[in-house]
């Protein structure tokens, strides 16, 4: 699969996770079913779930380090900041050969590294941010895609 393949299949999945609503315990039961998946697995990760006033979950599991923490947040201000996956703000740099700066991404408050995908509601409004950092990044996208899914699911 291309990176311009990988891109558009970001997009479309995004584009089916549209909320009806998000709040506090939307994103607990998110981050929860987080937690699970990793302790399962024995994932050395950090979930943070953050809009873009306030965090409303973050777990660091074990084998996580304090360097987890600092790239979910840059991630996540990816995210809150171009409305869209850090994964696509990432490949799209890739795919048009720019670097993170051309964007006015600071490297110390950004990162353009999958794992953060916005929590979007119908009408389109991006509220908050659910990232997870630890693995490579398909990986991290791919986890939260799943908790993302599943709690749509869980949903209706």
């Amino acid at each position: 699969m291309t990176d311009t393949d990988l891109l558009n299949q970001i997009i479309e999945t995004e584009a089916t996770l549209v909320f009806p609503h998000f709040d506090e315990m939307t994103a607990l039961s998110i981050g929860q079913t987080l937690v699970a998946d990793g302790l399962a697995k024995a994932l050395p990760i950090v979930i943070d779930i953050r809009t873009p006033d306030a965090t409303l979950f973050h777990a660091a599991l074990p084998g996580s380090a304090p360097d987890n923490d600092e790239w979910a947040r840059r991630k996540s201000n990816v995210t809150l900041r171009c409305h869209t996956s850090s994964y696509a703000v990432g490949l799209k740099c890739k795919i048009k050969g720019t670097a993170q700066a051309e964007l006015g991404l600071p490297l110390a408050d950004f990162a353009i590294h999958g794992g953060s995908v916005p929590v979007r509601l119908r009408g389109g409004r991006v509220v908050a941010a659910v990232t997870v950092s630890g693995l490579p990044q398909a990986e991290d996208h791919a986890m939260v895609i799943a908790a993302l899914t599943a709690e749509l699911a869980r949903l209706a």
